[in-house]
């Protein structure tokens, strides 16, 4: 038995050697294989026995699902603090010129033109039925034509005249107001709504009222009584405020004293009444004009001392002045008519009773509480019923009456302060001159309405250059 095992492995024993061989290779390689710290193969593991801990980052990162569906969006977060403002950038370069606009439509003529061709003054009558043009005041309307307001005598009316061209060669008449004895010291502008405001005498009632055009020709008005305590409403004199409304001057002749009625609305249906100044005799002859700054100035009469005075308000209403001197040499201070200078200064024209001349007074400052005074024309017994306003050429363009050659004259300030002036005469055809307003048309020409009493009718002059002289040429 033994003597046959011992001839198999004779027989068979390099094959059990090759097999131990291999057999031993194998176990080898495994144990050494197992050997390598954290490191196994597939066939080593339990499927399912693996946990995260024991999978490597790139392991892990790998496993790696399908995405799912997009969450709700969050709230907005609070906008965080804003970051440092950044350098300044370089400036682009200049953009090109862009397309010219549409050319915009011809202007008025300037006054050069109008002194090319040297000719006489265009005197127009513009109403002759009946006894009528006294009190006259002279606007120029929003239609850019005259409007002039006045008394027509015979009938005791307040009447109108609208121009139907520039140098007012004609005009179409409308009487507003013909109940009783109306139409005296009247005064015409136009309101900020761009119609006519006048403010007149009552003396029937002895009332203050004011008619304010419908329409820019003024073909009708409505009618408001301001004022009906006393004897008032003389001497009106109106302007607009730098508020958009009405501003009017008057006599209180029952008291002496020196009114003023500061419309509510722009019709002026009615009005706040202030008394400025009450120490003696004054107020009458006045003449309204609104300063640099908005606020009214005020010319006038003091009868008991003869002086000329000037009222600076205090505030838009105009509920409070400051009454100042001007001049007190003589018999000084009637037939006032005041405006403001291109310089923002007020100027007053006045008539100087003791000497018979036409002076002019031209404010040192705003309020007006001092002034240089000039006397502009000392020839024969003049000065009468002046009317002041400022040219294109921002001269002073004085209107007057001639009492001894029963002229209409003009006098055009040759400076700001009016310290001299030249002088003309614009109609000497009768008794004629009295009663003047003066304005300045869109022509830039000077367009004067006055009284003739010769023949009792409404007249006006148109200037036929900036001076007003006839036939002057610049050289």
């Amino acid at each position: 038995m033994f003597s046959r095992l011992l001839q198999h492995l004779r027989r068979h024993v390099v094959v059990y050697v090759a097999l131990f061989a291999a057999l031993s290779g194998t176990s080898y390689a495994a144990a050494a294989k197992l050997e390598r710290k954290n490191n196994v193969g597939s066939a080593q593991v339990i499927n399912g026995s693996l946990k995260k801990v024991d999978l490597s980052k790139k392991a892990i990162a790998a496993l790696k699902g399908a995405r799912g569906p997009q969450g709700l969006q969050g709230q907005v977060g609070a906008a965080g603090l804003p970051g440092p403002q950044g350098t300044k950038g370089e400036t682009g370069a200049a953009g090109g010129p862009g397309q010219p606009g549409a050319q915009g439509p011809q202007g008025l003529p300037g006054t050069a033109i109008a002194r090319l061709a040297p000719g006489a003054n265009a005197l127009t009558t513009l109403d002759s039925a009946g006894n009528v043009g006294s009190h006259t005041s002279a606007t120029i309307g929003a239609d850019s034509l005259g409007l002039i307001s006045y008394s027509d005598e015979t009938n005791r009316d307040l009447k109108v005249a609208h121009c139907t061209n520039a140098a007012c060669t004609s005009a179409t008449t409308s009487t507003l107001d013909s109940a009783g004895n109306v139409g005296r010291h009247g005064s015409v502008t136009i309101g900020a709504d761009g119609l006519g405001l006048i403010s007149y005498s009552d003396e029937t009632n002895f009332d203050l009222k004011v008619a304010h055009c419908t329409n820019t020709a003024c073909t009708n008005a409505g009618l408001s009584t301001l004022e009906s305590a006393g004897g008032v409403g003389s001497f009106t004199s109106v302007t607009i405020g730098a508020d958009g409304l009405g501003l009017i001057s008057y006599y209180d002749g029952s008291n002496g004293d020196l009114k003023v009625a500061h419309c509510n609305n722009a019709a002026c249906t009615t009005a706040t009444t202030t008394t400025l100044d009450s120490a003696g005799n004054v107020g009458s002859n006045i003449s309204v004009t609104i300063g640099a700054d908005g606020l009214g100035l005020i010319s006038y009469l003091d009868t008991t001392n003869s002086d000329l005075k000037v009222a600076r308000c205090t505030n838009a209403g105009c509920t409070s002045a400051t009454a100042s001197t001007l001049d007190s040499a003589g018999d000084v201070g009637s037939n006032t008519s005041a405006t403001i200078g291109a310089d923002g200064l007020g100027l007053i024209s006045y008539r100087d009773e003791t000497n018979g001349d036409l002076k002019a007074a031209h404010c040192a400052n705003t309020d007006c509480t001092s002034a240089g005074l000039s006397t502009l024309d000392s020839a024969d017994d003049v000065g009468f019923d002046t009317s002041v306003t400022i040219g294109t050429d921002g001269l002073g363009l004085i209107s007057y009456y001639d009492n001894t050659n029963f002229d209409l004259k003009v006098a055009h300030c040759s400076r700001t302060a009016c310290t001299s002036a030249g002088l003309s005469t614009l109609d000497s055809a009768g008794i004629t001159g009295e009663n003047t307003s003066a304005t300045i048309g869109t022509d830039g020409l000077g367009l004067i309405s006055y009284y003739s009493f010769t023949n009792g009718d409404l007249k006006v002059a148109h200037c036929s250059n900036t001076f007003c002289a006839p036939y002057f040429r610049r050289r």
